[in-house]
């Protein structure tokens, strides 16, 4: 079983414990520090993309990868019936402590509580997808979970910027593709994918699949926000 790394550093973060820094290595050389604090946002700290997403949420709403919870909250303070699903069982214990009431700890793919009228990936999380096939997965996955007429709701972006200077080598395969691994307090996390999936590829694979891709907003630093639902036969 994986350390659940990410987990922990939101778990001392609840709990004050703030030295240590929470680290991504990521298969294009780079290593970043991923600040925990973002994962505990109030919502006037919520970019306007995220606003205008959580504000399109309707019906029973399955919050998927919701970390320590925020969107969930801000949906639960407006009475949307959301459900918060995290495959880290220390996020989930995170969530329950801050007041999300309904938090399911599983792994998105393997989940079949039912049917949810919205599902909503914020903060990249269609990237759970991990790769191009993987997002194809993910798409017939989510088809088991909407309801007629559901809508899926996430943000992503296109990291061709990463590669325009030549300093960083683009990967053989889909340049969204990522691998990283997250490092915290000594520990490391198993290694996963993690996909960024631009507007065109996108629209590429989920059409023929039979989804209505809408693209919502687009912030000026290569994010957008989509909006997808299934074409009624």
């Amino acid at each position: 079983m994986s350390l659940d790394v990410l987990g922990q550093a939101l778990h001392d973060y609840l709990r004050g414990s703030r030295g240590d820094k929470l680290l991504t290595h990521t298969s294009f050389g780079g290593i970043e520090e991923m600040p925990v604090a973002e994962f505990f946002r109030q919502p006037f700290d919520f970019p306007e993309l995220e606003h205008i997403a959580l504000s399109l949420c309707d019906g029973r709403v399955l919050d998927v990868g919701a970390g320590a919870g925020s969107h969930a909250l801000l949906l639960q303070q407006r009475g949307i019936d959301v459900t918060a699903l995290e495959r880290s069982p220390l996020a989930c214990e995170v969530m329950r402590a801050r007041g999300v009431k309904r938090v399911i700890n599983a792994d998105f793919f393997e989940y079949q509580g039912g049917r949810y009228d919205t599902l909503l990936f914020l903060m990249n999380g269609i990237g759970v997808a991990g790769s191009i096939d993987g997002l194809t997965a993910l798409l017939n996955h989510c088809k088991t979970l909407l309801t007629p007429g559901g809508q899926l709701l996430f943000d992503s972006s296109d990291i061709a910027y990463l590669y325009a200077d030549g300093t960083v080598d683009k990967p053989t395969g889909y340049y969204g593709e990522i691998q990283y691994q997250y490092a915290y307090r000594g520990a490391r996390s198993a290694p996963f994918g993690w996909l960024f999936i631009d507007q065109e590829t996108l629209i590429s694979i989920a059409q023929p699949l039979g989804w209505v891709v809408q693209i919502l907003f687009e912030d000026g630093h290569d994010q957008y926000l989509a909006r997808m639902e299934m074409i009624e036969c």
